[in-house]
């Protein structure tokens, strides 16, 4: 769910090997990172909020974003304003602590944020994360690891999921270790 739009209040256009994106910003921090062309619900289009390239925060994102494409980063460290639901912020944090190279399941989420029956709910609050790539839906996968949809198109998440050393093979990321543990797993693969 985006931000009201009379909350945003600046915005910029930064590219990418993946397609140009939108960066929108509230008082409060990064509010919006959406590819402009293929990805379902975003705001198309922020008329009256100022394209303003030069604004700090938006001009640290897009540093930020260009360490990435360049394999210099694995995560963004810039102030977040998460906007949605109580339960949708809850996901979008989880996700958060995935780390670069991962992947979880939608139960994984769920389980984590103390929803364990909610994988569907779970589902539904990734695909409306505001924040791609900052916010790493694309490392959520089906519980049988294989590919699930992605608001910007399967073929931008193959890639995000490559570059991040997972292999994609058919419909499946093929995990670079027999075993992933999970949120709860701790070292020796005991559940927490």
């Amino acid at each position: 769910m985006p931000a009201p739009l009379s909350r945003y209040t600046a915005q910029a256009i930064v590219s990418s090997p993946l397609g140009d994106i939108r960066l929108a910003r509230t008082d409060s921090g990064l509010a919006g990172a959406w590819f402009i062309h293929g990805t379902k619900d975003h705001p198309a289009l922020l008329p009256d909020v100022a394209m303003s390239p030069e604004d700090t925060l938006l001009l640290q994102a897009a540093q930020q974003f260009e360490r990435y494409w360049l394999g210099q980063a694995t995560s963004f460290e810039v102030p977040l304003d998460l906007v949605g639901t109580p339960f949708q912020r809850a996901v979008w944090q989880a996700l958060l602590e995935i780390p670069f190279g991962a992947t979880r399941t939608y139960g994984d989420i769920a389980r984590h944020i103390g929803q364990p029956k909610a994988s569907q709910a779970v589902g539904m609050a990734v695909g409306a994360n505001p924040l791609i790539v900052i916010v790493p839906c694309h490392r959520i996968i089906g519980r049988d690891a294989r590919l699930t949809g992605f608001s910007s198109g399967l073929p931008r998440k193959i890639d995000l999921l490559q570059r991040e050393g997972l292999t994609v093979e058919g419909e499946f990321v093929r995990l670079p270790d027999a075993q992933q543990p999970t949120l709860f797993d701790d070292a020796s693969g005991a559940r927490a």
